[in-house]
């Protein structure tokens, strides 16, 4: 068994972040702290929590670089977002994974990693490509470096990532979550209206729930054995982070990011967004990153400002500066149907913990 080095990757706001940014880093960074304490009892040998400067630098080279600086035997590496819902087995699997003689990784999911240990790193991460993200590490272990790559994808909350201040709203209720700083009223109380009334909705067996977006089928099964109401669900763009990687081995994707909800916006302009969903369902989850990507790429670096997204997912359109995203947002604020955008938490892994009322 080797020594395992535990890689927190936590970057810095930048200099002219604006406060939801800023709320963000600061619930990260809590977060970062309870994982450098839980990971030392895991047995970890040590925890880096890293705070560098946001820059054009992709995950792959920045970690190529750490590992020089670091020379870890067995390696840990998530970012400061990840699996808030993890409990100590979670992370002493992770260490063990790392700690293990024969090369081999472990995720917390392979087709979208966000903490990944991996044995004898040096020597699997040897060739690491400069891969845009944590989220395609996996694929590119096993496909291209010969690394056998398991994940735990069957424990669902090591899914759950923050990525934006909507996620700590969501997970305010979860069991289990960590003490994080979430967003204060008025920001966050036109969100905590839709999400009462989105649970209200998931007990009336009369109701319709409409999720569109990167979600599952596993949320799908949940949804039916958990909630009273009829469930209408438009899954799209799964792998959307990952899509990149495909060039990488050999296999790009055949065609760019598209979006049935997205061709409708299109047609109608993103006022209609309430009017579709009203026709639709009584309530809805919509993920708006595949929106986003529908209208401009999958490159997040085309879309609207984090700012600005942010300020979307907590439905507060007056602080969002991109045209098109203010009236979409002003839409599913102004609904006549409770509706919330969102990214990949909100319809995929957070689905439980926006539609269900058990308290931590």
């Amino acid at each position: 068994m080797h020594p395992v080095t535990v890689l927190i990757l936590s970057p810095l706001p930048r200099p002219d972040a604006g406060p939801l940014e800023r709320c963000l880093d600061a619930a990260r960074g809590a977060l970062a702290e309870h994982h450098r304490r839980g990971f030392l009892s895991a047995g970890a040998a040590d925890v880096v929590v890293r705070r560098e400067p946001p820059d054009d630098v992709s995950f792959g080279a920045r970690l190529r670089r750490l590992l020089r600086e670091l020379e870890p035997a067995g390696l840990v590496v998530l970012g400061a977002g990840s699996i808030p819902l993890a409990v100590t087995g979670d992370l002493r699997a992770f260490v063990d994974a790392a700690a293990a003689d024969e090369p081999g990784a472990l995720a917390n999911h392979r087709h979208s990693a966000d903490c990944i240990a991996i044995a004898r790193a040096r020597e699997g991460l040897r060739d690491l490509p400069d891969l845009a993200s944590d989220n395609a590490l996996p694929r590119w272990l096993d496909e291209v470096a010969g690394v056998p790559v398991q994940d735990l994808r069957a424990r669902r909350r090591l899914a759950v990532d923050i990525d934006s201040p909507l996620d700590l709203v969501v997970l305010e209720r979860a069991w289990g979550a960590p003490a994080l700083p979430v967003p204060d009223d008025p920001w966050a109380g036109p969100v905590r209206e839709r999400l009462a009334s989105l649970r209200a909705l998931a007990r009336d067996p009369g109701a319709e729930l409409l999720v569109a977006g990167r979600t599952s089928s596993a949320e799908v099964r949940w949804l039916e054995g958990n909630t009273r109401s009829r469930t209408r669900v438009l899954i799209e763009e799964r792998g959307l982070r990952t899509a990149a990687v495909g060039v990488t081995v050999g296999r790009p994707n055949r065609r760019p990011a598209r979006s049935i909800l997205g061709e409708l916006l299109d047609r109608d302009g993103p006022a209609s967004l309430g009017r579709h969903v009203a026709a639709l369902a009584d309530g809805a989850l919509v993920d708006s990153r595949v929106l986003l990507a529908h209208r401009l790429g999958a490159d997040e670096r085309a879309w609207p400002a984090a700012e600005d997204r942010f300020a979307s997912d907590l439905l507060l359109p007056d602080r969002v500066r991109d045209p098109w995203l203010a009236e979409l947002t002003r839409a599913a604020a102004e609904a006549t149907v409770p509706v919330l955008l969102g990214g990949h938490s909100l319809v995929g892994p957070g689905l439980r913990y926006a539609v269900r009322s058990d308290r931590r």
